[in-house]
């Protein structure tokens, strides 16, 4: 039986570059009633432990490092004993929001990460991050993008540590290679399908970010 899919919502704030502004975070969490991941640890890890329920927690995947997707991730890691996972490029976003408590384990691209007889593969997407990552389920038709591609389009890149054109490579490349029936799970707001997005690249492209 494959995983399953759980979803809470928590809010907080984002800090970037002097700036703060108010966010409601998806987190995501996927397993079955004995095992799980959580995918972005957003602002309550409370909150996330009440959604757990008592399953073994496997792992805390962060999808990049700007500190709302990662702020809760080392209470959570204590409580449960579970690795905090970031793509090392992310390394210096992570410091600032916790300088004195490292990533447990690195995120490769092509890397496999399996819970509950379900695979996630760790496609490397910079662009909004230089370590963003994108979690691709076949058996569950489902990518879990972070802040890489949202309904109606690439995530923000006005901000340090980000780039458009290489977002736009990344979800060109990456994501919309991927079937057009795959739902798109974001780091904020709802979710969407490849389908519904890949006809708006060119579109993307000259308006530009």
């Amino acid at each position: 039986m494959a995983a399953r899919i759980d979803h809470l919502v928590t809010s907080g704030t984002f800090a970037l570059d002097g700036g703060e502004w108010d966010v409601d975070n998806n987190v995501w969490i996927v397993g079955d009633d004995h095992e799980a991941i959580v995918i972005d640890a957003a602002h309550d890890a409370d909150a996330i432990l009440t959604a757990l329920g008592g399953r073994t927690l496997r792992a805390i995947v962060s999808t990049h490092a700007h500190n709302d997707h990662i702020d809760a991730a080392p209470a959570l890691a204590d409580a449960t004993g579970a690795p905090v996972l970031l793509h090392p490029d992310d390394l210096a976003l992570w410091k600032q929001t916790h300088p004195d408590r490292a990533p447990d384990g690195e995120l490769t691209d092509g890397q496999e990460i399996e819970v509950a007889g379900t695979r996630l593969t760790v496609l490397h997407t910079p662009g909004h991050a230089p370590g963003a990552v994108c979690l691709y389920a076949p058996e569950l038709a489902t990518v879990f993008t972070g802040d890489t591609l949202f309904a109606g389009g690439p995530g923000a890149t006005g901000r340090s540590f980000s780039h458009f054109p290489t977002i736009v490579d990344s979800i060109r490349d990456r994501l919309l290679a991927l079937p057009a029936d795959t739902t798109v799970r974001t780091g904020h707001g709802d979710s969407t399908t490849i389908g519904a997005e890949a006809p708006h690249l060119d579109e993307w492209i000259a308006r530009g970010h």
